[in-house]
């Protein structure tokens, strides 16, 4: 049982790390949108957290290690429109990126909240019976 309570908030913990990184290659690509020669990166969010739960389901007991950029996927984004300056940022795709990951973040650490807060009523109500 705590198994399983604990491999959810591995899972969610996991995807609040990796939504977190994703939200500072957003911000670093809005960041040079004017910066001549600089392509827009970002990754696969699914994939990132796929190989993320993989290897915390590698062994009893395995957490989830924590990423940083060097150890993700990273994607370079192609611009639909050449730019004289070969700048690949489109600051429409990065701001609603950006608002999509936002909110996701959010609804993930409302869901460990939730989820902690469940659980620590659960433990209070068989105390108290």
């Amino acid at each position: 049982m705590i198994n399983r309570l604990s491999q959810n908030i591995d899972f969610h913990s996991q995807a609040l790390v990796l939504r977190s990184e994703r939200q500072r290659l957003i911000a670093s690509n809005i960041a040079n949108a004017d910066t001549p020669g600089y392509v827009a990166r970002d990754f696969d969010f699914s994939r990132a957290l796929s190989d993320a739960t993989a290897a915390s389901r590698g062994g009893a007991g395995a957490r989830p290690a924590a990423l940083s950029g060097s150890d993700l996927a990273l994607r370079y984004a192609s611009n639909p429109q050449d730019s004289m300056d070969r700048n690949t940022v489109d600051m429409d795709r990065e701001r609603a990126s950006f608002a999509d990951n936002t909110v996701k973040y959010e609804a993930t650490l409302r869901f460990i909240t939730r989820s902690m807060r469940t659980m620590m009523d659960a433990m209070k109500g068989h105390n108290a019976g």
